[in-house]
């Protein structure tokens, strides 16, 4: 039973490791999605109200409807659950719901929420009409989100005071609040819970327009102008996501200050700090292009396992499969298939690699 216990604790351990270098890796990526330490000034950069607030345009006509008749009402506004991609501004429409109904907003998180009594702490400083968002709704551990179940319907509270025999249950009642979730996995939260909201609004990936007013915008918040030929190349590299597009400027930023000394960033300074980041028109990496020249060169397109892979590209199985991928399928360059990873045609013209359908035609 020892021998059982000690082994169960390594796996545990050796578990939260790979998530931890899972994480480790995605955050050293310039074009990673998730936010990162660099990202401090980020706040700064973010839309304060409604008018501020490019793309989105049909979320942004229906919550300007919700909060306009919530305070018609004088009632609070409906529970909201946002969810998509990361970077594409959850966090940020939160705050922007509670500028524009004129509220306060308590932000945490789901795995900063270890006990039920963190939960109700934050629920019984609320005031009227408070908003209180919950970044990663999806990792709330199941009695934490029992709770939000009354707190949500009945915004009451019920604690149970005492142990065994002597147990007694009693309710608070809570003030009408708002309560803004914000996910990348939908399908992880559970369906009592998801029902609860009464606006369940999913975020899109920006258009190659709205990605440039954004790069211009926090350009001019950080004190530089940019041209539009070096914002619109740019945004072809933002993965048409406003959280990477801000960071690929600053970055961009910084080479214009050394090399050319904080003048008007211009394209050619784009084309070398883009270069010298290894990020392409497309927003790929190396690693991205590692993966597809592995598969095209090594295992002649495919198809070929996950592990396979990993094994070949010295990156962990669950990085693969969570990290690059889905820029990859979402571009149309690689197909996950039964029997393994394809890459496709499309792919095979990007890397400038003639593929062996095209080699077969041509003998």
């Amino acid at each position: 039973m020892v021998f059982y216990g000690v082994l169960r604790y390594f796996e545990t351990v050796n578990f939260h490791l790979m998530a931890v270098i899972s994480k480790k890796s995605d955050t050293e990526r310039v074009v990673a999605s998730s936010p990162k330490e660099t990202d401090k000034h980020e706040n700064s950069l973010r839309p304060k109200s409604m008018e501020d607030y490019i793309g989105q345009v049909e979320v942004k006509k229906n919550l300007s409807v919700f909060i306009e008749s919530a305070k018609k009402r004088e009632d609070a506004l409906e529970h909201v659950l946002l969810h998509g991609p990361p970077g594409l501004g959850k966090t940020t429409l939160a705050n922007i719901l509670a500028h524009e109904m004129g509220v306060n907003v308590k932000t945490t998180a789901g795995p900063a929420l270890e006990k039920q009594g963190d939960l109700a702490a934050i629920l019984t400083n609320l005031r009227e009409h408070d908003i209180l968002f919950i970044d990663e709704i999806h990792r709330l551990k199941t009695p934490i989100e029992e709770i939000l179940y009354s707190a949500m319907e009945d915004f009451c509270l019920d604690i149970v005071i005492g142990k065994g025999p002597a147990a007694r249950s009693m309710r608070l009642s809570l003030p009408k609040f708002t309560l803004i979730g914000a996910t990348t996995k939908l399908s992880m939260i559970s369906s009592p819970l998801r029902d609860r909201f009464g606006n369940v609004i999913k975020l899109e990936f920006y258009k190659q327009p709205e990605i440039e007013q954004i790069i211009k915008r926090s350009s001019e918040i950080l004190g530089y102008q940019i041209a539009d030929s070096a914002a619109s190349r740019l945004a072809q590299s933002s993965r048409q996501t406003p959280r990477i597009a801000n960071r690929l400027l600053k970055r961009v930023r910084d080479f214009s200050v050394v090399y050319e000394d904080g003048g008007e960033i211009g394209l050619p300074i784009v084309e070398k700090a883009l270069s010298a980041l290894g990020v392409d028109d497309l927003g790929l990496d190396n690693t991205d292009r590692q993966i597809l020249t592995t598969i095209a060169d090594k295992f002649h397109g495919g198809p070929v396992g996950l592990s396979t892979i990993a094994a070949a590209t010295n990156e962990e199985q669950n990085t693969v499969e969570e990290i690059y991928e889905p820029f990859l399928l979402q571009l149309g360059f690689l197909e996950r298939t039964p029997r393994g990873r394809l890459i496709t045609d499309r792919a095979y013209k990007h890397l400038g690699i003639e593929s062996p359908q095209r080699q077969a035609s041509l003998l």
